[in-house]
Parts: structure tokens; sequence; C-alpha cells
């Protein structure tokens, strides 16, 4: 159950928000990191998927319990999809083997 029952994500643009809004009208001011963006909609998105997430039956359940920063505190393993040959870049053997053991120890040998 949330603690508040609306939140208004004010996104600023180029420079930022008006310093007033900030003063007199924001409970609180977050960022996504210290970088420079040419609007606010992509860190106000971040912020909703991160927040939406949270929401049961959003995502399941198991699959939070795996995720990197979950488990590990890090990211993850490489990532691959298809083909299985790119251009000659391919996919680890232990990843197409199906053997879920293999495909384990493939991820520990990369730490």
């Amino acid at each position: 159950m949330s603690k508040i029952k609306h939140l208004i994500i004010i996104a600023g643009h180029y420079e930022g928000i008006d310093h007033r809004v900030r003063e007199h009208l924001a409970d609180e001011i977050i960022s996504i990191g210290d970088y420079v963006l040419t609007g606010g909609e992509i860190p106000a998105m971040v912020i909703v998927d991160s927040v939406v997430r949270l929401i049961p039956g959003v995502v399941k359940e198991e699959s939070v319990k795996n995720e990197s920063h979950t488990k590990r505190g890090y990211l993850e393993h490489p990532q691959y999809t298809r083909p299985e040959d790119y251009k000659g870049w391919k996919v680890p053997k232990a990843l197409l083997s199906g053997n879920p053991k293999e495909i384990e120890r493939w991820k520990k040998d990369l730490k």
C-alpha cells in the first residue's frame, strides 16, 4: 500500500524547472543521476517504471527475486538472442546446451 494518494512528476526541460517551483511547490526533488538530458521526460519514465514494477502482479514475483541487483548487487551476465551466429560472433555453447547446470557454471566462470 502506498504512503501517498497521488504522485505528480514535473519534468524539467534543458536547464530544469523554475526555482520557485522547487522552493514552494515540490515536496521532494529526485535525480536519476548526474548527467544532462534534453528533457525530464525520460527520467520521469525511469521513476514511473521503477515504482510500477513494485506493484504486486506487474512483474512476476520470481522474476524480481532473480534480478541481478537483487541477488548479487551487480549487473547480470551477458545476454544473447538469435541468430546463434551473427557475422561469426557466436552465442556461447553452454547457453545453447539447454542444460541448466552447464549454464549456471558458465555464468559463475564469468566472475
